[in-house]
């Protein structure tokens, strides 16, 4: 018990630092997190090259990721993902909060993500709302997310 409570103020103390870095790295959070019963390049997106990808570091470990890929004035994060031994401890937060910020300073319409049903109330936390397209993939049910700027 006191070794948990230690951890939980040690982690607390480390401050988080957000990067930008290459798709290659994002591939294995994506593929453990995500879908670690797939192939490694099941995670991988067909146009990487061109989105923009942020990783969340603690302690110079990487521990959350997220792409960003922007056309015209909107833009979708996909394959957002926290190491689960790193889930709920605000980390995924604050890398989308981040992601949210470039949205602004870019002075970006819109954003959305394909969202897994069950993590809705998540994303409602950042002003998303839920649009009426919904869909299937991998067994998972999903809905498009969207906040309007």
């Amino acid at each position: 018990m006191a070794k948990t409570v230690f951890n939980a103020i040690l982690l607390s103390m480390i401050e988080p630092k957000i990067v930008e870095i290459t798709a290659d790295e994002t591939l294995f959070i994506r593929h453990k997190v995500m879908w670690p019963d797939n192939p490694i390049d099941f995670v991988r997106l067909p146009n990487d090259t061109e989105g923009r990808h942020y990783g969340l570091y603690v302690d110079d470990t990487l521990i959350s990721v997220v792409s960003l890929f922007i056309t015209d004035r909107e833009a979708q994060f996909r394959k957002f993902a926290t190491l689960i031994e790193y889930q709920g401890k605000g980390y995924g937060t604050i890398l989308l909060n981040e992601i949210m910020s470039i949205a602004e300073k870019e002075q970006l319409s819109r954003i959305w993500c394909n969202a897994r049903t069950a993590k809705t109330n998540y994303y409602a936390k950042f002003n998303m709302s839920i649009t009426t397209t919904e869909f299937v993939k991998g067994g998972l049910n999903y809905v498009i997310m969207e906040r309007i700027f």
